[in-house]
């Protein structure tokens, strides 16, 4: 048996290729199956199941372009009810594939559909040798039980039960593959390494350590971070089966004035470049999500997802993976790009829009001399906000920007921080978006902040293997 694992940045999504000696198993795939199929053919195997551990939240599924592509079966939580041609599993269904023996165990829990793949290779031994976990048990931590409104406590107590009831009853040696790793929002804190064992998380997980489920419960269901708009999206839709990328239609290159018109009828103008590119000329009403800073989670958490989708990048050449990342999270309508990026816009004599960037010791002065209005805005997650901040700052997360802004001083110079500029810049663009005026990014965060000896230094940003998804 031979296990591959692939990792998409900015989501941790972890999926798998399982091969045997003629035919191979892929394990949660992410929706551009193209790795797959070549690595299928590097290796000389034939994918004949596609398996599926519950209907994915934060992130679309390939599994309908897989199986269109391969022919091969689509297995997936019976109790997920899914719209599409698939074997629905559960609870004492078992298969073989060729010497690998696979069973199914119900885990809800994280959701209420979720399974786990427990593989013995008989060709080695009668023990499960592999267990697929999806969201139910990550390296370091477990999955949320709080993505269904009204229904976290019921969900946390099926996830206590199926973690002690039948994940830790698998082999110390057994190995863990999730569907995760670290910086996921399907967790709370789980750890860097990307795979794990049944005894290393028996000992390890802070999660598995509770002696009882009130315990379990308690720790698991505070401090979690906010859910993203686009969670309950992708449930639907991963339910239903989702569109075929290989059916959808290349974004084109628009001219300015074909993107001002298309701006006029509605269209996203999606702005991907930095925060200091993005802030010293924009389009009107432009969001700007840095195509570099966990681009997919923002995008499905931010944009309208009823509206088409205008992108402006650095170079043409981005296009291609942008439309790519932004359809991991449901957003397929995107119809095109600026061609050529800002510079034809500006040359062309079209109107422009600024975000100032101010330095920390501007700031740090203004917040000194007090001769100003203004209002130092943190947008970060409340996390971050807890360790460290900048005296009389206000706190607002990035996501809340979009109705709560009419909490914030329009009067006053109002200051976006982050950790480097890149939340904050997209909070700028929505708070410029209704009507903002005055506005500033403080240029690298309280990264520079804290470089400069001005706050105790951020635990979150200092961890070198720590979660990549700050949100």
């Amino acid at each position: 048996m031979l296990i591959e694992q692939y990792y998409v940045d900015g989501i941790a999504h972890l999926s798998y290729v399982v091969g045997g000696k003629k035919s191979c198993v892929v394990v949660d795939p992410k929706r551009d199956v193209d790795d797959y199929l070549a690595a299928a053919r590097r290796l000389g195997l034939t994918i004949t199941h596609i398996l599926e551990t519950h209907l994915h939240a934060d992130f679309i599924s390939g599994h309908m372009d897989l199986a269109r592509r391969t022919g091969a079966k689509i297995y997936a939580p019976r109790s997920g009810k899914c719209g599409y041609d698939h074997v629905a599993v559960g609870d004492g269904d078992s298969f073989d594939v060729e010497d690998m023996h696979v069973e199914v165990l119900d885990t809800p829990g994280h959701t209420p559909d979720g399974v786990c793949y427990v593989f013995t290779d008989r060709s080695r031994g009668d023990e499960p040798a592999a267990v697929f976990t999806g969201d139910t048990l990550f390296v370091g931590d477990v999955g949320r039980p709080d993505l269904f409104p009204g229904r976290g406590d019921e969900l946390a107590s099926q996830l206590f039960d199926n973690l002690h009831g039948k994940i830790l009853k698998l082999p110390d040696a057994c190995l863990v593959y999730p569907a995760h790793g670290a910086g996921s929002l399907c967790g709370k804190a789980m750890g860097a390494m990307r795979i794990s064992t049944i005894g290393y998380e028996r000992r390890f997980n802070p999660a598995l350590r509770h002696a009882t489920e009130a315990e379990f419960k308690e720790a698991l269901l505070s401090g979690m971070p906010e859910a993203p708009d686009h969670f309950a999206r992708c449930s639907k839709i991963n339910r239903r089966g989702p569109a075929l990328v290989a059916e959808m239609r290349a974004p084109r290159p628009v001219s300015p004035g074909e993107l001002q018109k298309l701006a006029e009828q509605g269209h996203t103008v999606l702005d991907v470049r930095d925060y200091a590119a993005f802030g010293g000329a924009h389009v009107p009403g432009a969001f700007n999500i840095d195509a570099a800073h966990n681009f997919s989670t923002f995008a499905g958490w931010l944009l309208p997802a009823d509206r088409p989708i205008v992108l402006v990048a650095a170079s043409n050449g981005q296009v291609d993976e942008l439309a790519t990342m932004l359809r991991r999270v449901g957003l397929d309508d995107v119809v095109g790009y600026l061609d050529g990026g800002m510079s034809p816009w500006i040359v062309g004599g079209m109107p422009i829009d600024h975000i100032p960037t101010a330095t920390i010791r501007e700031v740090g002065g203004w917040c000194e001399q007090g001769r100003r209005p203004m209002t130092i805005l943190d947008v970060r997650a409340k996390g971050e906000w807890d360790t460290s901040h900048i005296d009389g700052a206000v706190h607002m997360p990035l996501p809340a920007t979009r109705a709560e802004h009419g909490k914030i001083d329009r009067d006053a110079t109002t200051v976006l921080v982050c950790k480097s500029g890149a939340r904050a810049s997209t909070a700028g663009s929505i708070l410029q978006r209704n009507g903002f005026k005055d506005l500033a990014v403080m240029a690298g965060g309280m990264t520079a902040w804290t470089a400069a000896g001005l706050v105790p230094e951020c635990a979150t940003c200092a961890l070198t293997h720590g979660p990549r998804t700050h949100y």
